[in-house]
């Protein structure tokens, strides 16, 4: 069984990695090396937020399957986890277009009115950097809602 820490680092590398690679991916006018340094340049608290929640919420998991816990955070909070590492990136990548990068993403922008509307669309796109760092506070959410449970948990244990 692979320890805690070392699972989460896991996870919290390979969700930065998934990130990277999508920009590169979709951005094929630019050098790999380009894209990443782009991405980077706007978007590092982002990225890096990403990789640490999802590291952290996959520490909490483990954390709480070797104290033999009866929390049921694996499919509530990794769930919505995953759904808010989505939207996150999602909007993130939005204010990569003007720089030329995930050049994909502006052909998604483009379909995005006809899917919510002109209205939802221009918030959306408006409000896309927001919107990523709203997703980041949900992921320390999650994180942290889990940490709660975890240590509620632990003095429950304590007093039986």
């Amino acid at each position: 069984m692979m320890k805690p820490v070392r699972k989460a680092t896991l996870a919290g590398v390979a969700t930065v990695v998934v990130y990277l690679s999508v920009v590169v991916i979709t951005t094929p006018a630019l050098e790999p090396l380009d894209a990443i340094s782009a991405a980077f340049q706007l978007n590092s608290i982002v990225i890096v937020g990403m990789g640490i929640g999802i590291g952290l919420q996959v520490f909490l998991s483990e954390k709480s399957k070797t104290l033999a816990c009866k929390l049921d955070i694996k499919k509530k909070a990794l769930g919505g986890n995953t759904g808010s590492t989505a939207a996150t990136s999602f909007f993130s990548f939005f204010s990569l277009v003007p720089l030329g990068c995930c050049g994909w993403w502006l052909y998604a922008l483009s379909l995005l009115p006809g899917v919510v509307g002109i209205g939802v669309s221009a918030i959306l796109i408006e409000y896309s950097q927001v919107l990523a760092y709203v997703g980041l506070i949900i992921i320390f959410g999650f994180a942290g809602l889990t940490a709660y449970k975890l240590k509620q948990e632990q003095k429950l244990q304590k007093t039986i």
